[in-house]
C-alpha cells in the first residue's frame, strides 16, 4: 500500500468559529498532523453562503436544532465539553478578526472555540468579547492591524470559494506542486481524508469517476 508523504502533503482548514462542526474537528486536530501540514484559515461561513447560494444550517428551523443536538451527542462520544452558546447564529466577524490580528494562533484558536462551544458564552455581548480577548494574554503569533486582520478575513474567504470550498470545515489538501487541492468538507469527512491519505488511488476507482461524471438531471428554480 502506498501512502502519500507527510512531509510533501499539506491542506489548508478552512473554518468559522460559528460552526458546532468545526469545533469538534478542531479538538481532533491532533490526529490530523500527524499525516499533513495543517494552515488553519478563518472564513466567513456566510460569505460562503453567499458565494454559493446557499441557506445554512442554522437557516432552516428543523435543521438548525438536529445540527445543534447531533453536535451534543458527538461531543459526548468523544469526551468533549459541549453547550450550545445562548444565541446562535451570531456574528462571528469580532471574533475571526481577532484570531487573525493574533496570528492565527492554534492557542487562540482552541480557547475561541471554547468559549462559544465548550462553555456556551454569549459572544453576542461585546462584554463577553473583551473578556475572551483579555483572556487570550500575550500574543503568541505574527500580530496584524485591525484592518489588516479585515483584509485577511475576506481574502481567505475568497480563496475558499476560489478553490471551491462551500462550507466550514474544510481541508484543502495537496501534494506540493497540485493545480487544485482535493476538497474534504464537514466533521465526518476527516476519516475521508485519512484514507485518502492511506490510499492514494482512492478517487480512480470506477465508482468514484462514475461518482464525479454524474450529470444534472433537472434544476429547481430559483
Amino acid at each position: 500500500m502506498t501512502t502519500k508523504s507527510a512531509a510533501k502533503l499539506s491542506a489548508d482548514w478552512f473554518f468559522d468559529v460559528i460552526s458546532p462542526y468545526a469545533y469538534l474537528q478542531w479538538r481532533e486536530m491532533a490526529t490530523f498532523e500527524k499525516h499533513l501540514t495543517v494552515t488553519p484559515r478563518p472564513v466567513l461561513f456566510a460569505g460562503l453562503l453567499n458565494a454559493w447560494g446557499q441557506l445554512g444550517p442554522a437557516e432552516i428551523p428543523e435543521k438548525r436544532i438536529a445540527t445543534y443536538q447531533f453536535c451534543a451527542w458527538k461531543a459526548k462520544q468523544l469526551g468533549l465539553p459541549y453547550s450550545v452558546p445562548p444565541k446562535h447564529p451570531f456574528n462571528p466577524l469580532p471574533l475571526l478578526r481577532m484570531i487573525l490580528a493574533r496570528g492565527s494562533h492554534p492557542d487562540d484558536i482552541t480557547a475561541v472555540f471554547n468559549a462559544v462551544w465548550a462553555h456556551g458564552l454569549d459572544v453576542t455581548d461585546p462584554a463577553v468579547i473583551e473578556d475572551i480577548r483579555n483572556g487570550l494574554g500575550p500574543v503568541k503569533g505574527k500580530a496584524m492591524s485591525a484592518n489588516d486582520a479585515k483584509l485577511a478575513l475576506r481574502q481567505n474567504t475568497d480563496d475558499a470559494v476560489a478553490v471551491g470550498v462551500y462550507g466550514v470545515p474544510t481541508f484543502a489538501a495537496a501534494d506540493a506542486g497540485a493545480v487544485k487541492p482535493r476538497l474534504f468538507w464537514g466533521y465526518d469527512a476527516g476519516a475521508w481524508l485519512l484514507d485518502w491519505i492511506a490510499n492514494p488511488g482512492l478517487f480512480d476507482d470506477d465508482v468514484m469517476r462514475r461518482a464525479a461524471a454524474c450529470q444534472i438531471g433537472v434544476e429547481r428554480p430559483r
